[in-house]
């Protein structure tokens, strides 16, 4: 892997090294000691990969919401006082399209049986749906995010960990702006925080009339590098796009996708009466991506005390389908930062007891060091600010630029 700039190592936890650029904190994954397997590219050919699932506990539901019934599956209980994670997928996938790969990987799974783990599909994506009937009103996205508190009722769950990809990422974005305190972290892939303007939306529609939906498609989820290199990649996902998902029903929430507006966010202190997302959250996208501009804009607009930027090279538009090993390691450290600690075997021991899987909630203050001492009290952790005392490397700011 082609490794540009300063690096850290990351050995046995996560070591900062004061590297500043631009007034963001650079971070690299070493390349010579992989932390977790990697996968081999023709997995992510097989439509098998896609669409298979690793067990049979998914268990399906549609639920009543104020605008429509959704379709989630989910796995396990609430456990507690823990959140559950909730995934949100992109426009012209769904959950199984978008995430399989990702949460069918060894050391994903080592993270989420820890957790339950609810999948949503956006109204008329999932895989066997109804095509709705002429002159159904597809939701905004506002109405998609106001939809969730019902899954989040429904469940029983305290607040979540939403994970979400491009269009669903907004829709994640959305509801934690509305309903914070149902939130207690993001990790937003490919987000674009802008509406369309009137060059854009003419774009479109001119692509519209001339590409079918799923190549139009394809050019959001796709940079145009990835569609003439990615050859066998991309053909796969066109195929499964063409067939899996109802294209009268997708086409419906892309019109609403592209219909969006602002994200109405900025920085703390930029402008009076900020409004920004108030969890700590990880800004995913990969360096060959159509997002990236946008999710560095995003970027600009959070708390840098509170998000972590993460540019993972060598992935192009799907980190979480051509890189699930590194976007499960950072994962991992996201989680960590919020207080869950994974205890994971460590798969280049080959010798000597290595705790098996669990996860310990740690009370930490909002400066601590990397060996807070744990708590089991049972209460809500607070995020924390990566930081060390004067005499170390100095404050280390929150916002960071992460390559691997």
């Amino acid at each position: 892997m082609k490794v540009l700039g300063h690096r850290l190592q990351l050995l046995t936890g996560l070591l900062l090294h004061d590297v500043t650029m631009a007034g963001l904190q650079e971070l690299r994954f070493p390349e010579e000691k992989p932390l977790l397997r990697g996968q081999d590219a023709t997995e992510l050919e097989n439509s098998d990969t896609f669409l298979s699932a690793v067990d049979t506990d998914w268990k399906e539901h549609d639920i009543e919401t104020p605008y429509g019934l959704l379709h989630v599956v989910i796995r396990g209980s609430p456990k507690g006082n823990r959140p559950a994670i909730l995934t949100y997928h992109d426009v012209g996938l769904n959950h199984k399209l978008c995430f399989n790969t990702f949460f069918n990987f060894d050391d994903m799974q080592e993270i989420t049986k820890h957790f339950v783990v609810c999948h949503v599909d956006a109204p008329g994506q999932q895989v066997g749906a109804s095509q709705f009937p002429q002159g159904y009103q597809f939701p905004s996205m506002e109405q998609l995010a106001a939809m969730l508190p019902s899954v989040v009722q429904h469940f029983g769950f305290k607040y979540v960990i939403g994970i979400g990809v491009g269009a669903g990422a907004y829709v994640l974005a959305k509801f934690a702006l509305i309903f914070p305190d149902l939130v207690e972290g993001l990790v937003l892939m490919n987000i674009d925080p802008n509406g369309k303007g009137w060059i854009d939306w003419a774009a479109t529609k001119l692509s519209g009339l001339t590409s079918t939906l799923p190549d139009t498609v394809l050019s959001h989820l796709f940079s145009q590098e990835e569609l003439v290199n990615n050859t066998e990649l991309v053909q796969s996902y066109r195929q499964q796009i063409s067939n899996v998902v109802n294209q009268a029903n997708l086409q419906l929430f892309w019109n609403m996708y592209n219909s969006r507006r602002d994200l109405d966010i900025n920085r703390p202190g930029t402008v009076p009466n900020a409004k920004t997302l108030r969890c700590p959250v990880m800004l995913v996208v990969g360096d060959n991506a159509p997002a990236e501009d946008g999710v560095v804009e995003c970027n600009s607009k959070l708390d840098p005390t509170t998000t972590t930027f993460l540019k993972m090279a060598d992935s192009g538009g799907l980190p979480q389908v051509t890189q699930p090993g590194k976007l499960t390691e950072a994962f991992k450290y996201f989680l960590q930062g919020m207080g869950y600690i994974a205890h994971l075997k460590d798969r280049r021991l080959s010798g000597g007891a290595v705790p098996s899987a669990s996860m310990t909630r740690l009370a930490r203050s909002r400066t601590a060091s990397l060996t807070s001492a744990g708590s089991v009290d049972g209460s809500r952790p607070q995020a924390c600010t990566l930081s060390e005392s004067s005499e170390g490397l100095g404050q280390v700011n929150h916002t960071m630029e992460v390559s691997c």
